[in-house]
C-alpha cells in the first residue's frame, strides 16, 4: 500500500499544533452561503461538465463487478495523479482513498461506490456496456464521475480548505459489503464525518431527497437445504417429500412478521428462491430455498435471524425432513441500519438549501432497501441522500437495477457541487481548538 508521506508529515505537524487559518480572515455568513452557489457554477462550466461526462461514459462502457473494479480503479488513480491529489491504494482490493487540503484535522470524507451489476444492458446508445452480462444499472458510474468532479473543484481551492477532505472510492456496494472492508483497512482513520449520495430517477433534477434518522433497513440473506427422500410421484407414501416441507416452511416464515413483529415496526421476510425437482412425476431428494430479511433495529434483526433458523429446521422436522440453514455472512455480510446523523442533517439542510433552495429539499420515508454506507454510519457520524435526475422532456428514467436504467447526465454538476460544498462547509464549522499558549508557534518540527 502506497502511504502518502505528505499526509503523514502534515498530520504530525497539525496534531502537534492545529492550524488556525486566520480567525481574523473568517468568512461572513453571506460569504459562507455563497460557497455552494459558486461551486455549482463551477461544476456547470463546460470544461468540468465534459470531464465528468467523459469519465462516466468510459466507466459505463467497461462495467466491473464487486472487488473486480481494477480498470475503474486505474482510471480514477490516473485522474487523481493528473490533479496532483495524493492517495492510498489499494484498500479492499480495488478501493482508493485520496486527500485534499492541509493534511490535518478536521477530516471529512465524501464517498462514491464503483461496482456494476451482473445484468445485460438493454439501452441502445453509443456508450452501451461492452461487457456481456454486466451493466452499470444503479448509477455508480455517475457517482464516481461526481466525486472526481468534486475533487477537481476542491483541488483548485485546496489552499483555502481549513482541514482535509478524504475521497473514498469504494468497491462492492452491491451485496459485497465493500464499505466494511474499507473500514477494516483504515479508510476512515481520523475522519469525523462522511457524506454519500445516490442518483434518483423518480425525483426532479435540481432536488435532493433525504431524512433524519433511520433511512435504510438492516439486511441479511439466508439459504436453506431441506432434505427428504425422493421417489416416484405416484407412490408418495414411500417418500419424504421436501417440496411439501419447503412449502410449509415458506408459509410459516410469513408469520414471523404478521404474528411476532410489532405492527408499528417495519420488518420483511421474503423467500425469493425455490429450487427443487426436475420432472413432473418425481419427488426430489432435496429442495433449496433462499431469501432476505430486513428490520429497522438491531434487536429486531437479530431476533428475525434466530427465528428464521428455528422455523426452517422445526417445520422441516414436522414433515420428517432435515434442514440446514446458512446465512453466508462472509460472502454476503449483514448490512446494519443506515441512520442519518441529526447534526449532519441540519448541516445538509443548510448547505443544500443555499445551493438549491429550501423548497428543493424533499423528505422520503424510510426504505426497506439496504445500503452498505451504513457500515460507515455505524462507525462515525454519516449522512446519505438522493440527488434527483428526472426530466420529463428526456423521457422516462427507469429506477435502479433495471436493464433500461439511464442516467440524466445533467445531474453530474449537482452531485459534484454538493460533495464539495458539504465537505468544505463541514471543515469551516468544525475547526479544532488550539491548546497552545499564545506566541508558541514554531516553524520547525
Amino acid at each position: 500500500m502506497a502511504l502518502c508521506k505528505w499526509v503523514s508529515l502534515i498530520f504530525i505537524v497539525v496534531v502537534i499544533m492545529p492550524l488556525l487559518i486566520s480567525s481574523d480572515h473568517s468568512l461572513s455568513p453571506e460569504e459562507v452561503a455563497q460557497i455552494p452557489v459558486k461551486f455549482l457554477d463551477h461544476a456547470k462550466r463546460q470544461e468540468l461538465f465534459d470531464f465528468m461526462v467523459g469519465v462516466r461514459r468510459k466507466i459505463h462502457e467497461n462495467p466491473e463487478l464487486g472487488f473486480e473494479e481494477f480498470e475503474t480503479s486505474k482510471l480514477i488513480r490516473a485522474e487523481l495523479d493528473q490533479m496532483g491529489i495524493p492517495y492510498k491504494y489499494p484498500l479492499a482490493e480495488t478501493g482508493i482513498v485520496g486527500f485534499i487540503g492541509t493534511g490535518g484535522p478536521p477530516f471529512v470524507a465524501i464517498r462514491a461506490d464503483m461496482d456494476a451489476l451482473a445484468m445485460q444492458e438493454s439501452v441502445e446508445w453509443e456508450h452501451k456496456s461492452k461487457v456481456p452480462g454486466k451493466m452499470h444499472a444503479c448509477g455508480h458510474d455517475a457517482h464516481v464521475a461526481m466525486l472526481l468532479g468534486a475533487a477537481k473543484i476542491l483541488q483548485e481551492h485546496h489552499h483555502e480548505l481549513q482541514g482535509t477532505v478524504v475521497l473514498v472510492f469504494q468497491p462492492a456496494e452491491e451485496g459485497g459489503g465493500g464499505a466494511k472492508k474499507m473500514l477494516d483497512e483504515g479508510a476512515l482513520e481520523h475522519v469525523g464525518a462522511i457524506f454519500g449520495l445516490h442518483v434518483a430517477a423518480d425525483y426532479p433534477i435540481g432536488s435532493v431527497v433525504t431524512r433524519c434518522g433511520p433511512f435504510f433497513a438492516a439486511s441479511g440473506f439466508f439459504e436453506a437445504v431441506i432434505s427428504g427422500k425422493g421417489g416416484h410421484a405416484a407412490i408418495p407414501q414411500h417418500t419424504i417429500d421436501p417440496i411439501l416441507a419447503a412449502s410449509n416452511v415458506i408459509v410459516s416464515l410469513q408469520h414471523l412478521v404478521s404474528r411476532e413483529a410489532d405492527p408499528l415496526e417495519s420488518q420483511v421476510v421474503t423467500v425469493g428462491k425455490f429450487q427443487g425437482g426436475g420432472a413432473f412425476n418425481v419427488i426430489p431428494d432435496s429442495v433449496t430455498i433462499g431469501g432476505t430479511f430486513r428490520a429497522f433495529s438491531k434487536e429486531s434483526f437479530i431476533q428475525l435471524k434466530q427465528r428464521i433458523e428455528e422455523v426452517i429446521t422445526r417445520q422441516a422436522s414436522v414433515q420428517r425432513c432435515n434442514a440446514t440453514v446458512l446465512f453466508n455472512e462472509r460472502d454476503k455480510p449483514f448490512y446494519p441500519v443506515a441512520v442519518n446523523d441529526k447534526n449532519l442533517h441540519e448541516h445538509f439542510r443548510n448547505v443544500a438549501g443555499d445551493l438549491l433552495g429550501p423548497q428543493n429539499i424533499l423528505e422520503r420515508q424510510p426504505m426497506m432497501g439496504a445500503e452498505d454506507f451504513s457500515f460507515y454510519q455505524e462507525a462515525i457520524p454519516g449522512y446519505f441522500f438522493f440527488v434527483g435526475m428526472k426530466n420529463e422532456s428526456q423521457g422516462k428514467f427507469e429506477s435502479g437495477h433495471s436493464p433500461f436504467f439511464r442516467v440524466n447526465e445533467d445531474v453530474l454538476p449537482y452531485g459534484a457541487a454538493l460533495h464539495a460544498s458539504l465537505a468544505t462547509r463541514y471543515l469551516l464549522e468544525n475547526q479544532p481548538k488550539s491548546t497552545l499558549p499564545k506566541g508558541s508557534f514554531h516553524d520547525e518540527l
